[in-house]
């Protein structure tokens, strides 16, 4: 018989500490039951059931059970069993599984991920389920709200709301506690699933709430406790003890080191009164009650405890040295153990010997108890019951006492006649009884030894934390003295650095320069840090720094446990050493008379002050020194890690100094290799945005910071934030898409003096430094005021409106907070409605004075600075103590207002509409903000590449945007002109007869298409200014010069169109009577070589060639003598050019005319030009500064007439190679030509005489050349000239006709050959131009101006050569045209790109041609003529054809016309090929010649921009667009290329003019009628130039290099002695100044 099935596929679901959920498939057969047997260790539980699943209950947890499943079937057979085995969950993996936390007890929650914003920090959705507990106890634990522990999930709260039935008896029920969590079981949870850095984090912040906080952590699995050392070891207290409130002294120390008596409160079984809750009322005094035990009255405080039983809390009462508001007059630890003593005897023998006294509650008791008789006690026992309670008996609690020989005053009981009050004042009068007379005191680092003995775990133990204490004690134990330790240990940034900071600031300010030379001066400051960096690099690294490196080397955590061992140890030294000198500092600020000891204070704080930061500030400076040695150095080598060590350490949540508060410096190079190695350990893509936040001292904006971000910057008395400190915080996934970031920078800043403090030491310079690099560092700023009325803040705001006015103007954009602490009032917000108002008029008028300081009077009210709202630009938020500290908990008013203050900066951060930065971006701003903070003047000295790279990019845009118009223009300009040309001529299918109209017609086409393309621009700039990538927001100054320069372009190309097209319309139209009289010479030939044809037909005899020659010259010559030729008129063109120049210079006023009329036109232009000075006076000055050394103005207006005599002649030459008739057009062009020059020029002094001279000397020789021009063109299309051209191919043609001989392959070869192929090749010279412009274009070098001048710079350092540079200097505009064209034939050179080019058009015109002659075969009436025409027609738009030639080969043409089409397009495929050839045997320099646009020319007018150069030292300008503000050259030059030179020695200058802006010196030119002016006000005499101090003291270093190399050759070239050059340029290497061009042109 077959065996019965057992079940199939047992599954164990629902596992909980005391159940376990079974389901299983059924077997086949009938089935009546299911037998399940549970057994573990011979306990058996059997149960039966008819469904397919059970769940068992009453369980053990952590139990391994073996489970059976056997099947009971009808017939009453049952089944073998089905076999599996299930473990219970413990106590703490239900419960973790319940809250979410399952994951983290193993792997520990870390305090980066507790620091990360995420979604749930900065939204308001409160706790829906248990797995949200943790985290909201957590977020608002983080905040220091005192409302952390009321956890409750909002579906508990709402089940009992909704009832709108009366229902008694629902009311009555209890609710179940049992499913809502207690907060000691959140509590004990999230510490056993933290690390150490976390639960010091939570210690630190319950304790700021005055809640209690675990000091021994019980494991209810493994009933092993832990007492929490480390985590409270972070913990400080300040406080008054009555033996010193007369002196005013207090006691401030960490709490694991304070040795106080402890009071301790345990249960003994079940107790019918709170312990925690009276222990609340004994610690609170009348006028404040505080919670700091969770007790069964608070929320959920009586849901039952599930893992927190054993739990030993501690808490503190620490007196405030007034007698009438301490509770205890000296400081008492208390603590608490949670559940029954019987069941956790290990915490309470501990208590036992740890504390002063033991109070144990209890309702009912043993009368052996031997619990509390065994127990060997350094406590006093004190038994507390409840005398009401049922189970109290009085005989057992006289038999305990007597054992344990009590007395009356060891015993308290509660009965009816004393009520709570009485009762808690009782027990306090014990307690105070036992502090006073106990001398059992014990600090908790003692309690260690005891809790070893008691095999209770101390959570210091872990070897990372031991090893890193060891390390950290190991340096510590050293100090004694911190004056004299700083300067044995640390001694790199001691004076050195000091010393340091102060020449790199003179180097830019140059305050103390004198009368000496200032490139000389400079050096001399080089030298000097060079000196002090070999001095430093004298200096052992001490054994302090090398245990300090070592120690942050080692492995992740314990590098963790190190810093904060050393920050502690360091706090403890420096609050020893220095908290009363704060507290002196802090009294005597108060009255600000006391400046001197104010200032000594303040000195000696500074001198006495060390922190880590004194550590790692040390490491950058060894760092940096060591940088100054040669890259081989093993020195060098061995110190190139340090800077990925502190980027690692920045990773883990550690701040870094941005800012010595000590030297008011930023050690560049070091901060700037953390950060780029930080940008290597994080994604390159990684962006951030960073949170500041400003303020008066000592107002609480750290404190602000770490209520915000949970983070930790250091806020005892004994330390103060000096400098700025920048930390890092991660971002979620679910909020980077918001914020658009994945790091959030906060930096914490050194407070603002108030300006009577400031004048003490001068810091007032030093905070605005700090401020404005902040503030620009920043994408928000807070501006913390730390009192209801702003009035007394109006100084400190005028450096915070000088930052943001500063960041206006140098295209940053932040957005700021006010922040105003300690205003308590819920109505504070209307209430400081008048406030606000004061507010904003102070900002309007620090605005105003930091606008006329900054000479940027332009703004006139902050909110023209920036986006300034009174109403949501302000928060309010009240003071930061719920009561009198030290035993008041943190406000929760406050930690609810900075919630509201975070997520409005979230959401701020988050409509931000520029970009976040990278870090290496952020980097850039740092290093050019300071870089600018350090010169006197900011927005004149800023420099940042950012902003470079923003205008190159939107250069680069611009420039292919003007292209593509310029381009259309160009074939638009082409088509219009062959319309034109082709006018009154069979190959136009005009609708127009008359060439004005036509004319008319196409100035209005072309409007058209310039508006379109005009607001085709301004659309691209629109759209390129609305994106959020590339910084755009940076360059949004330059919009309005970019919107202008679109414009201007507009009007450029409208005037050169349109005089492009009134040239061609006239010069068509001079032509028109010229074709009319060739067209009737022409038929009037055909009519009489007809004639002849038909005589010499009627002669009957068969002629030969030589006979019908002899008749043809007979009939030519006749007709030829019978025919009108009337001679051509020639204009007189140097009448012309003579009237136009006179319209031009009467302009300039009488005496300009009669200058013009004391010399003929034609006599001019003769002999070279050459300026000279009229005026005895004149000449005699003249010769004076000739004699005294001054630059002679002579040389200057001399070599500007050469440069434009040069300009003109190119264009004149230009005009003559094209061969065209002479057009008035082309002299207005030249005189414009002149006219802008000399506008471009207008630094250099000249008078009337000088511009009329030269331009009747240009006009001179224009007026003979273009008289030449207009002549040849009338003696090329004179009639008689032009018909005994084609006498050959007439007399070819009539014997041709005479023989009756077929034409049709020679007419098509003539048709090719004389209409056709010049045609073709005029078009692809007409269309040649743009390609190459374009395909020039493709090359970065000619992209914008920057790369442009880069590219023209390094090219003449690679060739090396005096003479180029020579040329470069004085001939700017010759040698930058010859360039581009060396450039074009190396680009073209190969010929490739250039066929590729000219095969496109020819192949295009082909395929036109095919096209047109397939459409004329379509047309069959007519006859050879008509199918020519037809041709001729559909080619009109796009090719020129020759009337000459049409004409000529239009007669005696008796071709067929289907042969002549067939022939004709063999004949174009032929032709293809022979243009090709041409083309390639054409040199480039031939082809450039023909071209009707010159690339050479386009491409300098585009990068030469407005054309102005430095007045100083003539560097060309570089600015985008056509129109701007602002003149402005990336690298300046030395003055002597300028030709500038000193006046006592006639040596060259070395100054430069970016060095001498900022300097006191004087110059003088003739813009200044020679009278001396200072340097800084140079804006006075030259307002359009921006010329802004150099980016780095390296950005010159390419012109001093080349000073210095050919120092004798520029002396020689310019008549001077050679330049006394200072020591440091003759070592700038030729790398050196290569690499500077990268730098200053931006183009790395």
């Amino acid at each position: 018989m077959e065996e019965p099935s057992p079940p199939v596929q047992i599954t164990v679901d629902q596992v909980s500490s005391e159940s376990l959920s079974l389901r299983w498939d059924p077997p086949a057969g009938e089935v009546e039951s299911y037998i399940v047997t549970c057994c573990h260790e011979g306990d058996i539980v059997q149960e039966s059931t008819d469904t397919n699943k059970l769940t068992l209950s009453n369980l053990k947890p952590g139990v391994c059970y073996t489970l059976m499943v056997s099947t009971r079937f009808r017939n009453g057979r049952i089944s073998e069993p089905a076999v599996t085995s299930a473990r219970t969950k413990t106590h703490l993996e239900s419960l973790l599984e319940d809250v979410g936390l399952e994951q983290l007890y193993p792997e520990k929650l870390s305090l980066s991920k507790i620091l990360q914003i995420d979604k749930k920090t900065i939204t308001d959705e409160p706790a829906k389920c248990n797995s949200d507990l943790p985290w909201y106890f957590r977020k608002k634990l983080m905040m220091v709200n005192v409302t952390a522990r009321n956890v409750k999930c909002t579906s508990a709260c709402e089940s009992n709301c909704n009832h709108p039935l009366l229902d008694l008896d629902n009311l009555v029920k209890s609710t179940n506690s049992g499913d809502m969590l207690n907060p000691l079981d959140i509590i004990t949870a999230l510490f056993l699933c933290s690390d150490g850095f976390v639960r010091q984090e939570m210690a630190l912040k319950m304790s700021m709430c005055q809640f209690s906080v675990p000091l021994l952590l019980p494991n209810c699995d493994t009933k092993q406790c832990t007492l929490m050392l480390w985590a409270l070891r972070d913990i400080v207290k300040k406080y008054r003890p009555q033996s010193l409130s007369e002196s005013k002294g207090f006691i401030e120390d960490r709490i694991v080191l304070s040795e106080l008596p402890m009071i301790s409160f345990v249960r003994l079984g079940e107790c019918s009164f709170s312990k925690s809750e009276i222990l609340n009322k004994l610690l609170s005094n009348s006028q404040q009650y505080h919670d700091t035990f969770v007790h069964r009255d608070m929320e959920c405080g009586d849901s039952p405890k599930r893992i927190s039983n054993g739990l030993v809390e501690i808490t503190w009462y620490l007196p405030c040295g007034n007698k009438n508001m301490d509770v205890f007059s000296e400081a008492v630890a208390v603590a608490n153990l949670r559940g029954d003593i019987a069941s956790f005897e290990t915490q309470f023998s501990f208590l036992c010997e740890t504390s002063a006294a033991v109070f144990v509650f209890f309702d009912t008791l043993d009368s052996e108890c031997e619990l509390l008789t065994n127990q060997y006690h350094k406590a006093q026992i004190f038994l507390v019951g409840n005398h009401q309670s049922n189970h109290f008996g009085m005989d057992a609690l006289k038999k305990v006492a007597t054992k344990l020989g009590l007395t009356n005053s060891n015993i308290l009981l509660k009965t009816k006649q004393i009520n709570d009050a009485d009762f808690v004042k009782t027990m306090r009068e014990t307690i105070i009884n036992v502090v006073e007379n106990s001398k059992m005191k014990m600090g908790i680092e003692q309690m260690a030894d005891i809790a070893h003995e008691h095999g209770i775990w101390v959570d210091e133990d872990s070897s990372e934390c031991q090893t890193a204490k060891k390390n950290a004690d190991a340096i510590t134990a050293e100090i004694q003295d911190i004056l004299e330790y700083k300067e044995a240990q640390l001694p790199l940034q001691g004076q050195i650095w000091k010393e340091l900071t102060r020449l790199e600031k003179e180097e830019v300010r140059l305050r103390n320069v004198g009368s000496e030379k200032i490139e000389d001066y400079k050096s001399d400051l080089q030298i000097q840090k060079t000196k002090l960096r070999e001095k430093q690099n004298t200096y052992d690294i001490s054994n302090a720094m090398i245990c300090f490196i070592d120690a942050i080397s080692s492995p992740g955590t314990e590098r963790c446990y190190f810093l904060k061992w050393m920050r502690m140890n360091l706090d403890n030294v420096s609050r020893e050493k220095l908290s009363d000198l704060r507290e002196q500092y802090k009294e005597k600020c108060k009255n600000p008379e006391n400046k001197a000891e104010i200032k000594d204070i303040d000195r000696q704080l500074s001198n006495r002050s060390l922190g880590t930061e004194h550590f790692f500030r040390e490491m950058g400076q060894i760092y940096e020194a060591s940088l100054s040695l040669p890259e081989t150095d093993l020195s060098r080598q061995q110190l190139q890690h340090l800077p990925k060590l502190c980027a690692q350490l920045l990773l883990d949540g550690f701040p870094l100094e941005l800012v010595d508060g000590d030297a008011s410096n930023i050690p560049l190079r070091w901060v700037s290799d953390v950060l780029s190695q930080l940008n290597d350990l994080m994604s390159s893509k990684s962006k951030i945005l960073v949170v500041t936040v400003l303020g008066v001292q000592s107002t609480g904006k750290s404190t602000l910071l770490n209520t915000m971000f949970g983070v930790q910057f250091a806020v005892s008395s004994g330390r103060c934030t000096r400098g700025a400190f920048m930390l890092l915080i991660g971002v979620n996934e679910d909020v980077k898409k918001v914020l658009n970031c994945d790091f959030m920078v906060i930096i914490d800043t050194e407070g603002l003096k108030s300006p009577e403090l400031a004048k003490l030491d001068n810091s007032h310079e030093h905070d605005n430094e700090l401020a404005t690099l902040v503030v620009g560092l920043s994408d928000i700023t807070i501006i913390n005021i730390a009192m209801e009325n702003s009035t007394d803040m109006k100084d400190i705001l005028q450096i915070v409106v000088h930052a943001f006015l500063r960041m206006k103007e140098v295209g940053k954009k932040p957005k700021c907070q006010f922040v105003h602490q300690n205003v308590s009032d819920v109505s504070a917000h209307d209430k400081n409605l008048r406030d606000r108002k004061l507010l904003l008029e102070q900002l309007n008028e620090m605005t105003q004075a930091a606008a006329k300081m900054e000479k940027k009077e332009e703004n006139k009210s902050f909110t023209d600075v920036m986006e300034y709202s009174p109403d949501t630009g302000n928060c309010y938020i009240p003071g930061l103590w719920n009561g009198n500290p030290p035993m008041a908990p943190v406000n929760a008013g406050y930690s609810e207002a900075v919630y509201e203050l975070k997520k409005n900066i979230i959401q701020m951060l988050g409509s931000c509409e520029s970009s976040a930065n990278n870090i290496l971006e952020f980097t850039e701003w740092m290093k050019s903000l300071w870089n600018a903070v350090k010169h006197e003047n900011f927005i004149f000295s800023f420099r940042n590449s950012l902003v470079a790279d923003a205008y190159m990019r939107l250069c680069t845009e611009f420039n292919k945007w003007e292209w593509e118009f310029k381009k259309e223009m160009y074939t638009w300009v082409t088509h219009a002109e062959t319309k034109i040309n082709n006018f009154g001529t069979v190959a136009v299918k005009s609708e127009t007869s008359d060439m004005r109209q036509l004319l008319t017609q196409l100035k209005s086409e072309a409007c058209t298409v310039l508006s379109k393309w005009e607001t085709k621009l301004l659309e691209n700039l629109a759209k390129y200014f609305k994106q959020t990538e590339g910084h755009v927001y940076l360059v949004e100054g330059y919009r309005e010069d970019f919107a202008s320069s679109a414009k201007s372009l507009r009007r450029e190309m409208q005037s050169s169109v349109f005089n492009q097209l009134t040239a061609a319309a006239d010069i068509r139209q001079g032509m028109t009577e010229l074709d009319r009289i060739k067209e009737n010479h022409t038929k009037e030939l055909e009519e009489r070589v007809c004639a002849l044809i038909d005589e010499c037909r009627e002669k009957k005899v068969k002629m030969e060639d030589k006979e019908l020659d002899t008749e043809f010259d007979k009939m030519w010559e006749k007709t030829v003598n019978e025919l009108s030729f009337t001679k051509q008129k020639t204009t007189n063109v140097i009448t012309n050019v003579f009237q136009y120049l006179r319209d031009n210079v009467s302009r300039k006023g009488s005496h300009a005319c009669e200058v013009l009329n004391q010399k003929r036109l034609e006599d001019c232009g003769h002999d070279p030009f050459k300026y000279t000075i009229e005026g005895f006076l004149k000449r005699f000055t003249n010769k004076m500064k000739e004699i005294v050394s001054i630059p002679s103005n002579t040389k200057a207006v001399q070599q500007i007439a050469d440069n434009i005599i040069a300009i003109c002649t190119q264009c004149i030459n230009e005009k003559m190679q094209r061969k065209n008739n002479y057009h008035e057009t082309y002299i207005q062009e030249i005189l414009h030509m002149i006219d802008e020059r000399l506008q471009n020029n207008q630094d250099v002094k000249t008078d009337i005489e000088f511009e009329v001279s030269l331009k009747q000397h240009i006009c001179g020789v224009a007026a003979r050349q273009f008289q030449k021009l207009h002549e040849d063109f009338i003696r090329a299309n004179d009639p008689y000239r032009c018909l005994n051209q084609n006498k050959e191919k007439f007399r070819n043609d009539f014997k041709d006709v005479f023989h009756e001989r077929d034409q049709c392959q020679k007419k098509s070869k003539e048709f090719l050959n004389r209409c056709l192929r010049p045609a073709v090749e005029d078009f692809v010279y007409r269309s040649l131009g743009p390609d190459i412009i374009g395909e020039m274009k493709t090359n970065q070098t000619f992209s914008t101006r920057m790369f442009f001048q880069s590219s023209v710079l390094l090219d003449l350092l690679s060739k090396n050569d005096f003479n180029n540079y020579q040329s470069y200097i004085c001939s700017y505009e010759e040698y930058v045209k010859n360039w581009i064209l060396n450039q074009i034939l190396e680009r073209f050179s190969n010929g490739s790109t250039m066929f590729e080019f000219e095969d496109k058009h020819v192949q295009s015109s082909i395929r036109s041609i095919n096209d047109a002659v397939n459409k004329a075969k379509t047309e069959k009436r007519g006859n050879l003529k008509s199918f020519i025409q037809n041709v001729c027609q559909e080619l009109g738009d796009k090719l020129v054809i020759s009337q000459d030639a049409l004409g000529a080969f239009m007669i005696l043409n008796n071709a067929d016309q289907e042969q002549f089409a067939q022939w004709l397009t063999e004949c174009v495929k032929d032709m293809a090929q022979d243009l090709q050839e041409k083309f390639r045997e054409t040199n480039i320099q031939m082809k450039l010649q023909k071209l009707n646009v010159n690339p050479q020319n386009e491409i300098f007018i585009d990068l030469i921009g407005c054309g102005k150069q430095c007045p100083f030292c003539a560097a060309p300008c570089e600015a985008g667009g056509i129109e701007h503000d602002k003149h402005f050259a990336s690298l300046h030059r030395p003055e002597a290329l300028g030709t500038y030179r000193c006046t006592q020695t006639n040596k060259l200058s070395t100054d430069v003019c970016s060095s001498s802006v900022i300097s006191d010196g004087l110059f003088c030119c003739a813009a200044t009628n020679d009278e001396y002016h200072p340097y800084k006000d140079y804006a006075a005499i030259f307002p359009d130039w921006s010329i802004a101090p150099d980016a780095s003291l390296q950005a010159s270093d390419y012109w001093k290099y080349i000073l210095a190399k050919f120092n004798k050759q520029f002396a020689k070239a310019f008549s001077a002695k050679p330049a006394n050059i200072p020591a440091t340029w003759k070592r700038i290497t030729r790398k050196q100044a290569e690499e500077s061009i990268k730098v200053s042109f931006n183009t790395k």
